[in-house]
């Protein structure tokens, strides 16, 4: 041969004698343990060195920063696949991995191991990241809600989004009167009530897409309904989250109204002149290799992000807004965005899932009377008024009540954007730890209960319609995307 020489190996043909595991464990694992054990030995005595003081085991900031990482995406990994075999949403068991790691489990189990691994120099690291893949995540949301598109039937697509969101507020606002010690000091009543509200009326879009796409039924009038209501609902009590958190800031009239006049200023600049202006760049061919545009796109995301974060409003509205504006008829627009959203999809949210476990102990939470009538109360509004208010207003506009059902609790499915929501109200000081670990616990629950749900009552549609049928649909949704977390 031309390009170089082949040596072939001895008994590189014996296909019977290979052990390719067997060889990993002799020539690495097995080696690889002798050397920690070793090194976990001695580094007591060589740590402390000529000047009597310890250095964390030998490993500096940068080893524990990379340790750090390489457990916790394997913990979100492992948590992943154990969520698939037993048929939940795979952002469920990266949920638990991340709450697993922190003081609700291993913290409590091995304190001393827990503060070794995850030092707080390096929690501010991987919060660095955690907030970069939320930044992304929501671009890739943002994207989702300006593809969907609606034909045909769209006073009842819109009447049961309405639906989908006022229900489960109304009902959150209320049972929120009876929870006001769990409001943190300081929070105007007004504020957390309204929170409570917004956070029960959330449906996550994502994982709602993967659920539907689990089932094969994401093409089927009931998937697309429910796409659609979720993308509506969400949309606005996003819209309805930012105001809450300006007023629980304690902003005056004057300074709210200022924050809103350059809030609209901003949308109407991004959904306008910037995007026409990403249409006709990405068109343009310039780009030859992708890499400008996907530069690009991360500095508008992070930047815009910064800028609503600087205006008062939360830094995940400025990534919904770049997903909203981000051109998608150019395929090298598309490639960078689906790149970067699967990035940190797979790769940084698990960041989140560990910090947001950090900031939780469901052990510490004194789980008396009090705590499991509010539990359950909440569980129930939040599963009543997304399952019967939806689909109550689907059987009015003309649906019959099976499919109308299926798509009340395909709408209960909460996922990762709840997380996300109730972590911004507890950093904004709103709601306690106590309610934090409550509703992390119904956004759990209430995405783990769908898929047997739908099986137990025999909601699943055996097979999605035809394309003859298709054509003929009264609602025809279209812009479901590939992201699996919410």
């Amino acid at each position: 041969m031309s390009g170089g020489v082949m040596t072939r190996l001895p008994g590189a043909d014996d296909e019977k004698k290979r052990r390719p595991w067997g060889a990993l464990a002799v020539g690495g694992v097995l080696p690889l343990a002798v050397i920690a054990v070793i090194a976990a030995t001695v580094s007591g005595d060589w740590s402390k060195g000529a000047t009597g003081k310890t250095s964390s085991h030998g490993l500096d900031t940068s080893g524990h920063f990379l340790l750090a990482t390489a457990l916790i995406l394997s913990a979100a990994r492992l948590g992943g696949v154990l969520a698939e075999w037993v048929r939940q949403p795979r952002v469920v068991g990266e949920i638990c991995a991340g709450l697993a790691l922190g003081p609700s489990l291993f913290g409590r189990l091995a304190p001393d191991a827990a503060d070794w691994l995850f030092p707080q120099s390096v929690q501010q690291l991987l919060n660095g990241l955690a907030q970069l893949g939320l930044v992304l995540f929501m671009f890739g949301v943002g994207r989702e809600l300006s593809g969907m598109r609606l034909r045909g039937a769209a006073t009842q697509a819109l009447l049961i989004s309405q639906a989908s969101m006022l229900v489960p507020f109304a009902l959150g606002t209320a049972a929120a009167v009876l929870l006001l010690d769990y409001a943190q000091d300081g929070v105007h009543s007004l504020a957390f009530v309204l929170f409570v509200g917004c956070a029960l009326s959330i449906t996550a879009f994502p994982v709602l897409a993967r659920i539907l796409t689990d089932l094969g039924i994401i093409r089927t009038p009931v998937g697309r309904l429910s796409l659609f209501a979720s993308a509506v609902g969400d949309g606005g009590s996003w819209l309805i989250l930012a105001a809450i958190l300006a007023g629980a800031r304690g902003s005056s009239p004057v300074g709210l109204l200022v924050n809103g006049l350059a809030a609209l200023a901003i949308t109407l600049f991004y959904l306008g002149p910037l995007r026409r202006f990403l249409v006709k760049w990405s068109m343009t061919g310039k780009d030859k290799d992708g890499t400008t545009t996907m530069v690009l796109l991360v500095v508008l995301v992070t930047g815009t992000a910064a800028l609503t974060a600087s205006i008062g409003l939360h830094q995940l509205i400025g990534a919904l807004l770049v997903g909203v504006a981000w051109p998608k008829g150019n395929r090298k627009a598309v490639v960078a965005a689906e790149h970067l959203v699967s990035t940190a999809a797979s790769v940084l949210l698990p960041f989140f899932f560990f910090g947001f476990g950090l900031t939780l102990d469901l052990g510490a939470l004194q789980w008396g009377v009090p705590s499991l009538l509010a539990l359950a109360g909440l569980l129930t509004l939040a599963v009543v008024g997304k399952v019967i208010g939806p689909g109550l207003v689907a059987r009015m506009t003309g649906m019959p009540w099976r499919p109308a059902f299926t798509l009340g609790v395909l709408l209960n499915a909460r996922g990762l954007t709840e997380l996300v929501v109730i972590q911004i109200g507890y950093q904004a000081g709103i709601i306690d730890r106590r309610l934090l670990a409550i509703l992390t616990l119904v956004a759990l629950i209430t995405t783990a209960m769908t898929s047997p749900m739908l099986s137990l009552f025999g909601l699943k549609p055996d097979s999605a319609p035809s394309d003859a049928a298709e054509s003929s649909e009264e609602a025809e949704l279209v812009g479901t995307g590939s992201t699996e977390r919410g």
